[in-house]
């Protein structure tokens, strides 16, 4: 019986990051697919979306194991598992208009921070043809399990957010900016880093 796994696994890339040589293994592992790029392209120019027109992109990307899909902003490029070719076409387009409909939420929500499976996504995804779309599926991918290493929380209500990687930028409690901010982000709600539990680690 496949496993649960979720379908997105957002980034939001670093601008002032620098690029990579194009000769790296990382270029190598991904190939543009210029069809599926076009269609992408052209959902935007439908939905009025010109910049995102321009600048999407959609890759395979060889090195993925247990994502379906991937979606990354502000750099508009989505990456899909080559594996769903084996699944199934209707699959691989479903996953497509899932990780397109992040970067249309995205584009539409300019500097206001929103959730990655929130309202504006399920609206992006309805236009897109897949309105009763889910944060996860049901996809035979090899599952792959990693132990959190770093602990925030929010200075305001006290959740807590296990990372596996550390973050890069600051990052504010969405429930408190909805609440207090409009969905802006505040410093008063930026996440804090924490030493992890003893229990979390030796999990």
């Amino acid at each position: 019986m496949p496993r649960v796994f979720s379908q997105l696994e957002f980034k939001w890339t670093s601008w002032l990051r620098k690029a990579r040589p194009k000769a790296s293994r990382r270029g190598a592992s991904r190939r543009e697919d210029g069809g599926l790029t076009a269609w992408c392209s052209e959902q935007a120019d439908r939905l009025s979306l010109s910049r995102l027109s321009r600048r999407v992109r959609v890759c395979w990307n060889s090195r993925m194991s247990s994502t379906a899909g991937q979606a990354s902003w502000p750099d508009c490029l989505i990456q899909l598992n080559p594996r769903l070719k084996q699944i199934g076409e209707d699959e691989t387009w479903n996953t497509l208009r899932h990780e397109l409909a992040h970067l249309v939420a995205y584009e539409r929500s300019g500097r206001r921070r929103i959730a990655p499976h929130g309202p504006e996504w399920q609206q992006a995804c309805a236009e897109l043809g897949i309105p009763d779309e889910q944060a996860c599926h049901e996809l035979p991918l090899p599952s792959r399990k990693l132990k959190p290493k770093h602990l925030y929380v929010c200075r305001k209500c006290r959740t807590e957010w296990y990372r596996v990687r550390p973050l890069r930028r600051s990052v504010a409690c969405y429930d408190c900016c909805r609440k207090h901010s409009g969905g802006q982000y505040d410093e008063r709600f930026r996440m804090v880093k924490l030493p992890l539990p003893k229990a979390a680690n030796s999990s």
